[in-house]
């Protein structure tokens, strides 16, 4: 027990210092209510800047997502960036011009996640982000070409998807200016993380068909209310566009790239030797985790957490009959046939077992289920090759089949909790079906909040009887142990020094992971620094306040009750989860829906 309270005291301390004003409000979802003339003042700013991001830039970024397919890019030229960071030093001027006493009590809450997140976009802005739209992880091509993959409904959708596509020359032109300056001044990712990088293109420029090109894939099946002469005229416009826009947009971007950005990108790996780069680091660290916690202080966490959940792999290898040493049991899990699925229909038929499973357990630990659902596929192609082992959201759980032997069944299962249900898949869509809530609740996302959840799902596993081996526990663990160690990696990257090698062996080390996932990820920390740690520091502030709320309401505590309170809650900072769960401890364990417990 002792070891547990000090292994939450720094974190819960942190927590504490973001409590101090007024408590969430009796019910964070349902009907915003607007009970003063600040109210609707608040309303009026958040609900004007909303449409006109959405207006800027809705469909380019994953996290904001456009409902519809849009008839343009977004300008990204130098210009069109100043006028954003304008835009938004004006609305936090209209913020701070606010009497925040006369909020109501839920207008408070909004206002302090909603100024929060106008901070963050002015930060992004006055460190010039978008002079770096990519790193080993994402970039700005392959988000565009996940259009293709939204679905196609109206002769209007297919019109304006054409339109968009006309307009690449000039989007990707802005882009290699940006690149371009951003490499001037040394802010670019580090060269090492970017190898092999042009397969995103190649698959593009080197189509030997057109039907072979992604962007092409909307026009192989149309819905039949698009009449087949429609059809007809759609599909050779595609050719056409294709052919004399997309297509050599790619190639000079490949160009661009092969010949100058990657020959020329930054050799060092720190955040901190980027320009102003202390100050850059500190702020993705505050951006991603919601939380006033120095590099230092996560470094000690994550030593800590990494020795307990070695001890406790220890004892799920001794459960196994293993009898060799750790060092040998991870080498056994990583080359023993038995593990690994032998085509990519077998991985996806596995996980989609797995999600099916967990939705006949739903009930017994949800109270609210969303009615949105969800489909499983393939990472595309393309990026495969550097891309994660998965990734889930509303409407997907993308399962990567690339080289099957770094994707190792033992840890499907936690990998499925978390990126499909009750994780991204699941949680996502909850907040967006709560209709009262603020759209910026409903649609932003914050990954402290996001992805501590899925992290927490995976082992609630546990509990729901998901991990039917020894193996498979150990598969969670090693997840768990991954993202742990991502406290250590990605600041001992980022601020203490450290070597890629030396952050990959730290991972050999302490993980199950195979050596493709160990370069593709230490490469995504590299270049996307903080965003790893959002993931252990959001479990630990959830499983704290589960904890918590446990021992307060003994026998009152209801499972149920206690996930729909963190999930009506939308993307929101940590501390508001603490908060929300020291309200249902004060209501007796009684949750947001009474009648679903």
């Amino acid at each position: 027990m002792r070891s547990q309270l000090v292994r939450y005291q720094l974190l819960a301390c942190v927590i504490a210092t973001w409590l101090v004003g007024s408590p969430l409000p009796a019910k964070a979802a349902g009907r915003v209510e607007v009970t003063s003339p600040v109210d609707a003042a608040f309303e009026a700013i958040y609900t004007r800047e909303w449409d006109w991001r959405m207006a800027q830039l809705g469909g380019e970024d994953d996290e904001d997502a456009h409902d519809q397919i849009r008839d343009h890019l977004s300008h990204v030229d130098p210009a069109t960036q100043a006028s954003y960071l304008s835009y938004w030093l004006d609305v936090k001027a209209q913020l701070d011009a606010l009497d925040y006493r006369q909020l109501s009590s839920e207008g408070k809450i909004n206002y302090d996640i909603y100024s929060a997140q106008i901070h963050t976009l002015i930060e992004h802005q006055r460190f010039k982000e978008y002079e770096q739209p990519l790193n080993a992880d994402t970039t700005f091509w392959t988000n565009l070409a996940g259009t293709a993959s939204q679905p196609f409904h109206t002769l209007e959708d297919y019109q304006h998807y054409l339109s968009q596509l006309r307009d690449f020359p000039r989007y990707f032109d802005e882009q290699i200016a940006n690149m371009t300056a951003g490499l001037a001044r040394g802010f670019t990712p580090p060269a090492v993380t970017l190898a092999h990088r042009e397969g995103s293109l190649t698959a593009v420029t080197d189509a030997a068909s057109v039907e072979l090109n992604p962007y092409y894939q909307p026009f192989l099946q149309m819905p039949t209310r698009v009449s087949e002469a429609d059809q007809r005229r759609l599909r050779g416009e595609a050719s056409t566009v294709l052919a004399n826009c997309v297509v050599p947009a790619y190639q000079r971007l490949l160009r661009f790239l092969t010949d100058r950005y990657i020959p020329k990108a930054r050799k060092t790996l720190a955040a901190t030797q980027l320009p102003n780069g202390r100050a850059y680091y500190e702020s993705k660290v505050r951006e991603y985790t919601t939380l006033d916690l120095s590099p230092d202080d996560i470094h000690a966490i994550g030593l800590v957490e990494v020795a307990t959940i070695r001890a406790q792999m220890l004892s799920v290898m001794a459960d196994s009959g293993f009898s060799g040493s750790f060092d040998e049991f991870l080498q056994f899990l990583r080359t023993d046939p038995q593990f690994y699925a032998k085509t990519p229909e077998e991985l996806l038929l596995r996980a989609a077992g797995i999600a099916k499973e967990f939705d006949g357990k739903a009930a017994d630990y949800f109270g609210y289920l969303p009615r949105a659902r969800f489909a499983i596929k393939a990472v595309p192609a393309a990026i495969a090759p550097f891309y994660t082992a998965g990734r889930g959201g509303p409407g997907v759980y993308l399962v990567n089949t690339y080289d099957l032997p770094s994707r190792p069944l033992y840890a499907l299962t936690a990998l499925t909790l978390h990126e499909s249900a009750p994780g991204h898949a699941f949680q996502m869509p909850i907040a967006q079906e709560h209709n009262g809530q603020p759209v910026f609740r409903q649609k932003g996302y914050l990954s402290g909040y996001g992805e501590g959840w899925a992290l927490y799902c995976e082992r609630l596993g546990l509990e729901m009887g998901m991990y039917k081996t020894p193996f498979e526990h150990f598969g969670m663990l090693t997840y768990q142990m991954w993202r742990a160690a991502r406290l250590v990696v990605d600041t001992g990257v980022h601020v203490k020094g450290w070597t890629r090698a030396q952050a990959q062996q730290y991972l050999h080390d302490n993980t199950a992971l195979s050596a493709h996932e160990i370069e593709t990820e230490v490469d995504r920390y590299i270049s996307w620094p903080g965003q790893a740690l959002s993931y252990y520091l959001g479990a630990m502030t959830i499983w704290q306040a589960r904890h918590q709320a446990e021992a307060a309401l003994g026998s009152q505590f209801n499972i149920r009750a206690f996930h729909d309170a963190v999930l009506e809650l939308g993307s929101v900072p940590l501390a508001m989860v603490q908060a929300r769960i020291n309200q249902l401890i004060a209501a007796g364990g009684v949750g947001p829906y009474p009648d679903m417990e």
